[in-house]
């Protein structure tokens, strides 16, 4: 395994490599970052994985110096599933170069994360544009858990860059929480809670796919789950690709 830390010497080692797999992270690994890492084994001749957690798409500082860093513990866990390549830049690196032109992201964007969180997917489009102009790999694995983030970098991918991405399906836990890098600062009682809601979530889920006219209960659902856990939502909606961003 080999770790670089400039872009120069990323794009020397990858030159010649037609079949590379990249999967983005920013470190914090649990078995869901695994779960992309082994897709990109499995399908590609190399594999590159990043660890590089963007200030750029933090809308919120302390959130950014709060978020889960264990460098020793990821590039332990790579080495021992036989990574080839793991990049981990500073920011002045990623950075240096500035844009002409600020990169522009879906002009509805402002729903679900895109309406809480201020310019966050700005954030996240241009480090993935950043990433891809500099590794130019051939495929990218991504997870589902993100699903408005995926969809919106597929739609910038799609029309600049030859990479594939591979959308993998989110991995969770015995409660149906999603596994998140987050999840480690909860306390044990607040990762109870947030287990209960995801099987709570999880029932309205099958409730809706049975009968459509659960949608119409949202709210009371919204009003139910703030009242029994003590929790504030921002959002609790049914979307999917075609209906992503009607207001």
């Amino acid at each position: 395994m080999k770790i670089i830390r400039t872009i120069k010497e990323l794009k020397s080692e990858i030159i010649n490599i037609y079949n590379l797999g990249f999967v983005p992270t920013m470190g914090g690994f649990h078995k869901g970052h695994l779960s992309l890492v082994k897709k990109s084994i499995n399908k590609c001749t190399k594999t590159l994985v990043s660890i590089y957690v963007n200030p750029t798409q933090f809308n919120n500082k302390k959130d950014f110096l709060r978020y889960p860093r264990n460098i020793k513990k990821d590039l332990k866990t790579l080495k021992k599933m036989n990574i080839d390549y793991v990049f981990i830049p500073n920011t002045s690196e990623i950075y240096k170069e500035k844009r002409k032109k600020k990169l522009s992201v879906h002009n509805r964007k402002k729903v679900l994360c895109g309406k809480y969180r201020k310019n966050h997917f700005e954030g996240v489009i241009d480090i993935v544009d950043r990433f891809l102009n500099i590794i130019n790999p051939k495929y990218m694995f991504l997870g589902q858990k993100d699903f408005q983030q995926l969809f919106l970098i597929k739609k910038h991918v799609k029309k600049k860059f030859r990479v594939k991405i591979v959308s993998c399906k989110t991995i969770r836990d015995k409660n149906f929480l999603a596994l998140s890098s987050r999840n480690s600062l909860l306390s044990k009682n607040n990762l109870k809670i947030a287990g209960n809601i995801s099987k709570e979530l999880n029932l309205l889920k099958k409730k809706i796919k049975k009968n459509y006219k659960y949608i119409k209960k949202i709210n009371y659902y919204i009003n139910y789950i703030t009242k029994k856990y003590g929790v504030k939502i921002d959002y609790l909606e049914v979307r999917n690709e075609r209906n992503l961003f009607n207001s």
